[in-house]
């Protein structure tokens, strides 16, 4: 046949005759299908059969003409010409020798899969359409379940009238592709039964913080058009490149979508129908743990053979019960800064007395403010602004001209692959999708603030608030003698902070991960028949859900949160400090009033080690050491050490050790190394007595000022006296750090002291402190200060 191609006779190299599309589906069928990469079959037209369109009808010309003098900013007129232009092909009649190769074509592949007329997708594949430097997605037509000979040809026709969508139109002219140096090939591959199962897409590399170590997966119930266009909230899954390679299973996170509709065959004439999903498919997973390693495992296999970040879309058959790849394509937008030598850093310059009125998923990291304008349709983009923010039930390819003017993206639906995240990353504009009910919640001209600086949720916030935006430039930083580690309270953050210069972790939070991943008190996780209020109980089962089982939602959710800041760092050192939540901090979380009295100074009240061996508390304390092993045994994240906090006498720390050795996590076995918190000063008194019991310490300089000074830090009369340069506290330092060295065991600070002090870092660099962990704003400033302090001739 001179214009058609089955997959087993392309590979890359024809892209320039079948598009990118079309080009990667046979060069996965040719040569990965023996790696255990499953495509389905199929067929394209080549760039020929567009051209013979073109020139049988005499229309290039016509379109030339159209299209001589547009101006895309003009978005109503971008949509009467893309209009014209698409119905003029559409008016043309298929060339007689292309229609009989479409059905001889049709007739082999649906006799090869035992069909009289096969289900087919059938897909346009633009010649430039997904090359590594230009990303097309979504730009011409997707059409599924199509299984009639006359439809078939019908679609194809279609497809090649998407080449000049308004998006497409759009995006040529704008980086310069001339309209008649990109063909069309339409690509018409045998459906697989995901209408009856799941469906995705999955990225070879973070779409937000560019790590190449991350592999993301989106899955859905029902065929996959869903998530692409953004119409659901899909659940969300991240995986390990680096552990997945060793063999262990390397699922960081999970996150469950909504998933509210499923797309499915129809019936009465329709190809496809939109049906809401049941109960108990929006609150389960749509893969299992399994299926997200085995796409994962695939997704590696196909980014090895590329030898570059890879967007793939998977499918799995409900008859196979097997998992497909229906296309890969480069990834065009991270790829492109991954090895990028700086960064912004956008903040809001106060997080005080801020009024949220959505969220959803974070897009980029960027921060926008503007007014809300809300587009219902594309008729009404000519009352769209440059600067408003864009509020969107959804978006699809089409609205990409009205999205570059704006200042920010929200949408009600969609997940982090979806056109709407895609679109807005490219163009480098906030968004915050599947927010849900962003069109109810905000108004027409209300001044609001974007937010995606704030880890994987976004913020959208009351009225036009400050922020700031740091070019920080590490191309020229030189290491330092003294290790410089981060405090990390959000593990969604991990990943862009992890960019940063830095030796390490040396302080994460886990109080912010039972916080946020748990939001509920351990112990009436561990007793949830204790007497809980309905109120408390509801607000605890609805937050566990997928979880039936508390303690296994409690170690999934534990284990993930320190995963992720863990991946973030490896190979390098995470020092996580367990649970340090004072007694009225703990009474507030769900379930809380049961198991806390009300204390008259929580600050050396019963906090720490002291609840860690205690009957009331030491059943929670076991599970936050079991859900640490996972991390380092299941999840091979042997890079995390640990430190207890507010460890009173050697005895105390003793007592929580063996409770520690009990539950499997035992010094010097796979490295593991325990800290205790340098904080009280009976620690630095005793220190020799401490450093019997642990590895090591991390200086706490708030509590072991106020506590040193004898000045409750939270009040504000005596705020005043309150100071960590004053000559005890220093006295404090210089002995911790002495006895340390004279012990040979590690000693490092993660208080604020060097954050906001550089004549504290001055004093402890001088006395040589092993490590100091600071807030990541602070740790270019420091970095300075230090290099300065260990190279007193030279110059940074």
């Amino acid at each position: 046949m001179k214009y058609i191609r089955f997959f087993n006779e392309l590979t890359i190299s024809d892209v320039p005759s079948v598009g990118g599309k079309n080009a990667s589906l046979g060069e996965m069928y040719k040569n990965l299908s023996a790696k255990g990469i499953n495509v389905p079959n199929g067929f394209a037209t080549t760039s020929e059969a567009y051209w013979l369109l073109l020139s049988e009808n005499n229309i290039k010309e016509k379109i030339e003409s159209i299209l001589s003098d547009l101006d895309i900013s003009d978005t109503r007129n971008l949509q009467k010409r893309g209009l014209e232009v698409r119905n003029l092909i559409l008016a043309s009649h298929m060339p007689k020798v292309l229609e009989d190769e479409i059905l001889e074509a049709y007739q082999i592949l649906s006799k090869e899969y035992s069909a009289e007329a096969a289900d087919v997708a059938v897909r346009s594949s633009g010649t430039a359409e997904d090359l590594p430097d230009a990303s097309f997605a979504g730009q011409q037509e997707t059409f599924l379940n199509i299984n009639t000979p006359e439809y078939l040809l019908k679609c194809v026709h279609k497809c090649f009238a998407s080449l000049f969508t308004d998006r497409a139109i759009s995006y040529r002219t704008s980086r310069g592709f001339n309209h008649f140096k990109v063909a069309l090939s339409v690509g018409v591959q045998k459906m697989v039964r995901s209408d009856r199962s799941s469906s995705g897409i999955m990225f070879t590399i973070d779409t937000e913080s560019g790590s190449p170590d991350l592999i993301l997966i989106n899955s859905i119930w029902g065929l996959g058009e869903n998530v692409v266009s953004g119409k659901v909230n899909a659940d969300e899954f991240f995986v390990f490149k680096p552990t997945l390679k060793k063999g262990i299973n390397s699922i960081l996170k999970r996150s469950l979508g909504s998933k509210k509709e499923k797309m499915l065959y129809g019936d009465d004439g329709s190809k496809t129908l939109n049906v809401s999903t049941c109960q108990e498919e929006q609150n389960s997973f749509s893969i299992n743990d399994e299926e997200v390693m085995e796409l994962a495992k695939q997704a590696v296999i196909i980014e090895d053979h590329y030898k570059r970040p890879m967007d793939i879309e998977w499918a799995k058959d409900a008859d196979e019960n097997k998992l497909y790849i229906v296309q890969a394509r480069p990834e065009t937008v991270k790829s492109k800064d991954s090895h990028a030598l700086g960064m912004q850093k956008y903040a809001l310059s106060s997080t005080e007395n801020l009024k949220v009125l959505t969220k959803g998923r974070a897009v980029g990291d960027k921060i926008g403010a503007g007014e809300v304008k809300i587009i219902r349709n594309t008729s009404e983009f000519s009352t769209f602004n440059k600067g408003d923010i864009l509020v969107a039930d959804t978006t699809n390819p089409d609205w990409e001209p009205v999205m570059k003017k704006a200042s920010a993206v929200v949408t009600n639906r969609g997940s982090r692959t979806c056109h709407a995240a895609i679109v807005a990353r490219e163009i480098g504009v906030p968004a915050v999708v599947g927010c849900v009910d962003a069109t109810e919640m905000l108004n027409n001209g209300q001044s609001v603030t974007v937010s995606c600086a704030q880890g994987d949720e976004g913020f959208i916030y009351d009225g036009i608030l400050e922020f700031t935006m740091q070019n920080i430039n590490f191309e020229h930083l030189r290491s330092t003698n003294t290790k410089l580690f981060m405090n990390i309270g959000n593990p969604a953050e991990a990943f862009n902070l992890a960019k940063m210069p830095n030796d390490g972790v040396g302080l994460a939070r886990m109080e912010f991960i039972i916080n946020n991943y748990i939001n509920a008190h351990p112990m009436a996780l561990v007793d949830m028949d204790k007497g809980l209020n309905v109120k408390d109980e509801e607000q605890i089962r609805s937050f566990m859900v997928p979880h039936a089982d508390t303690k296994e939602f409690f170690l999934q959710k534990i284990s993930e949160g320190v995963g992720m800041i863990a991946a973030a760092f490896y190979p390098r050192p995470v020092i996580i400090r367990t649970s340090d939540f004072k007694s009225n901090e703990y009474r507030n979380m769900p379930g809380g009033e049961v198991y806390e009295a009300e204390e008259e100074n929580p600050m050396i009240g019963f906090r720490g080690a002291s609840r860690y061996y205690d009957k009331s508390y030491q059943k929670a304390f076991e599970w936050e050491c079991e859900a640490l092993k996972r991390v380092r045994e299941e999840m091979g994240f042997t890079n995390i050490k640990i430190m207890l906090p507010f460890v009173r006498t050697p005895l105390e720390g003793k007592k929580v050790v063996e409770i520690m050795n009990a539950k499997g996590l035992v010094q010097g076995v796979d490295a593991l190394e325990i800290y205790a918190m340098c904080e009280i000063p009976a620690n630095v008194l005793l220190a020799d007595k401490f450093l019997e019991v642990f590895d090591g310490f991390s200086i706490g300089s708030n509590d072991l000022t106020q506590l040193t000074l004898g000045v409750d830090r939270e009040s504000a009369k005596i705020a005043h006296i309150f100071d960590e340069r004053d000559e005890a506290v220093l006295k404090m330092l210089e002995m911790a750090i002495t006895a340390c060295k004279k012990a040979n065991k590690y000693i490092g600070i993660c208080g604020q002291a060097p954050s906001d002090y550089p004549e504290i870092t001055k004093f402890l660099v001088e006395h040589g402190i092993d490590s100091i962990s600071l807030n990541p704003d602070s740790l270019f400033k420091m970095h300075k200060v230090i290099i300065e302090l260990e190279n007193p001739q030279k110059e940074e």
